[in-house]
């Protein structure tokens, strides 16, 4: 046993790791060098048996001990070694479920892994989800949206029996899937699978419904109308219970799950509850003051800017932005942001007015002028 690697170094982990991290590292392995995955790799296949080998080991209390005091001199017959176990057979894998690793790769359960549910138990129909644009006008005064979408609902025709003359399936015997065997390295392992004979449904049908075709269901179009609250918010749900597809087997409906989309304004910005937006001031007006109207959702609001206020101050309007949406009667806040528009194309008389005013101003009402100046002074010197 010269030519093996150590079956710590082979899974990957410390010689005193427990028994979640020696699983964890096998399962790891196992899925990464399994036949399945690597066709006609002659190599995988190799660390596919040296991994198994190694998990069949270290996984079984009794072998650890054995092998962590003696190495692999306590499986080599010819030197007295009486653990057994190694890759034959697939020993020591007592109490370990391979449908754990191996139904990813099959889709079903090997070694009595859990069989497929009742195909004729009553299942819940499927959850529909629909998006939704509204106005951000309408996410703040709520508003009714009629909602036309497509469904899946039981067959009038066969009352969701897809035909009549319906009898157990003879493959299955109605339970709607069959075992079966695969061989892997002379280690047998049993699958569930879907019965092909009735597709699941552990049922076969005589007379097939000519209206839905067997399938029990048929697509219908459907209109409801959605409330959708004031104060919404973009990217929100809202459910209606009841209104996806309808269940099979006297299963109830699904849901119908609206997300709510807010198209862009021209004018606010929204967060939560409060609305933003620029409002441009003359230079006369951010120099003077002046009552200005504020655009809001509900119009125009008067308001007064203060003389000398500076582009970019931000003021608010209280109470003037997004309702609360638990009809708390409380609103959000209005924040409008200013900006100085600097006139363009003067004439030769609105330019000779403009240089006698910085004349007579200097930089005496130039605060971060001066402030700039003296700054820049000190960083000469």
């Amino acid at each position: 046993m010269a030519d093996k690697r150590d079956y710590y170094e082979v899974l990957g982990v410390e010689k005193g790791a427990d028994d979640a991290a020696i699983k964890k590292a096998y399962r790891s392995l196992a899925k990464k060098y399994h036949p399945d995955m690597n066709p006609g790799n002659a190599e995988a296949e190799v660390k596919f048996k040296e991994v198994n080998e190694a998990y069949g080991i270290l996984s079984d209390p009794e072998k650890r001990s054995a092998y962590d005091r003696y190495g692999f001199a306590a499986f080599d017959p010819s030197q007295g070694g009486g653990a057994g176990g190694g890759f034959g057979g697939f020993g020591g894998f007592d109490g370990f479920d391979m449908g754990d690793i191996f139904s990813s790769m099959f889709g079903g359960g090997f070694g009595g892994g859990r069989r497929s549910s009742n195909p004729n138990r009553p299942m819940q129909g499927e959850t529909i989800e629909i998006n939704v644009r509204i106005t951000l006008e309408e996410s703040a005064t709520g508003v009714k949206k009629d909602l036309k979408y497509d469904c899946n609902v039981t067959c009038p025709d066969c009352n969701g029996k897809g035909g009549s003359d319906v009898e157990t399936c003879n493959v299955c015997n109605g339970s709607g899937h069959r075992r079966i065997t695969q061989n892997i390295f002379g280690a047998q392992f049993q699958q569930d699978v879907t019965c092909d004979a009735c597709n699941g449904s552990g049922k076969r049908i005589k007379n097939i419904c000519p209206t839905c075709r067997g399938k029990c269901m048929v697509r219908k179009t459907k209109t409801v109308t959605v409330n959708i609250p004031a104060g919404i918010d973009d990217g929100q749900t809202i459910a209606k219970r009841g209104y996806g597809y309808d269940g099979r087997n006297g299963g109830p409906a699904g849901d119908l799950l609206v997300t709510i989309s807010i198209k862009k304004h021209a004018v606010f910005t929204r967060s939560r509850y409060d609305l933003f937006c620029e409002v441009p001031l003359t230079v006369a007006e951010a120099t003077l003051g002046a009552e200005i109207d504020v655009p809001t959702l509900d119009g125009a609001e008067k308001f007064t800017i203060p003389e000398g206020t500076q582009p970019g101050e931000t003021f608010v309007l209280r109470g003037k932005g997004i309702p609360y949406a638990n009809n708390s009667g409380r609103c959000g806040d209005l924040r409008f942001t200013v900006g100085v528009e600097i006139p363009k194309n003067l004439s030769e008389k609105q330019k000779e007015a403009m240089r006698n005013f910085a004349s007579l101003c200097g930089e005496s009402n130039y605060a971060k002028k001066k402030g700039f100046r003296s700054m820049f002074g000190k960083f000469k010197k």
